[in-house]
């Protein structure tokens, strides 16, 4: 949680008891992988994104067990309930196929009775479930998308290169869904029921100036919020230092474009 009172924010710690992670149907390889890489993270359940809905109620997504944690307001946090189905579409679908390449952000709906859920890369997809009388599950098919290739990074980049097509993060506002394309550092909008891309914006110019680089060789913006006035990108600096010396994770604040933006092209 963020402390924002003051112009530089503080983190504070928020202690969740997390009960036992729930069997999500992926194969025993990539489990195996997750618990060998606990002992280095000092965890297995590599939260990777956050949403809320109107009711206050969390959803943290673990990459590693392609599980969604919900959180509320009051009580004990649980795991949702998602059908098996999920994992199985999306994996035959050519998603969540890769160690530390599954689930990577999520949204839910102000309702609390809609989910999204955006696979990292190689390939990268969105899959949508909704809330049935006990269970989350496809609502006739899982996966809205599903999409490989490379594109290129920006001009700005240093060395810039073709890196594969991947989604960090998502965000749900005013009905449209918003991915952050980390590679080649652009908010697209897209229509929430088909993932169609409708309009994208590019935020390198303020990201990749001089001192604000970093000296790994790909993006690092990992978080994202979109509202009427603006955007917010959190960057996961892995603890390393900017061009300028700054060593802080950094979260950045865009205006939202001109026209808003649901503004057409």
């Amino acid at each position: 949680r963020l402390d924002t009172r003051d112009p530089v924010w503080r983190a504070e710690a928020v202690r969740i008891g997390v009960p036992a992670v729930p069997d999500s149907g992926l194969p025993w390889g990539l489990r195996s992988r997750t618990w060998a890489a606990s002992f280095a993270r000092g965890g297995d359940l590599d939260f990777e994104g956050i949403t809320c809905d109107s009711a206050g109620n969390r959803y943290i997504v673990s990459e590693t067990h392609a599980a969604v944690l919900q959180v509320p307001p009051t009580g004990p946090a649980s795991w949702l309930k998602i059908s098996p189905i999920l994992v199985r579409e999306a994996r035959a679908s050519g998603l969540l196929l890769h160690f530390n390449a599954l689930f990577e952000g999520l949204a839910i709906s102000p309702e609390g009775d809609k989910l999204w859920l955006a696979a990292e890369r190689e390939s990268r997809g969105l899959l949508l479930i909704k809330r049935q009388q006990t269970v989350w599950d496809c609502d006739g098919g899982c996966v809205l998308l599903s999409e490989g290739g490379k594109e290129m990074q920006p001009a700005q980049f240093p060395g810039a290169r073709a890196m594969p097509r991947d989604f960090a993060d998502l965000s749900l506002f005013d009905g449209k869904l918003f991915t952050l394309e980390r590679n080649v550092f652009e908010i697209c909008r897209r229509d929430a029921q088909t993932a169609k891309v409708e309009r994208c914006w590019s935020y390198a110019a303020e990201a990749l100036q001089e001192n604000r680089r970093y000296s790994q060789a790909y993006a690092l913006e990992e978080a994202l919020v979109v509202d009427a006035d603006g955007a917010w990108i959190g960057i996961d600096n892995n603890n390393g230092m900017r061009a300028d010396g700054e060593v802080r994770p950094i979260v950045m604040r865009f205006a939202a474009p001109e026209g808003g933006w649901s503004a057409k092209p």
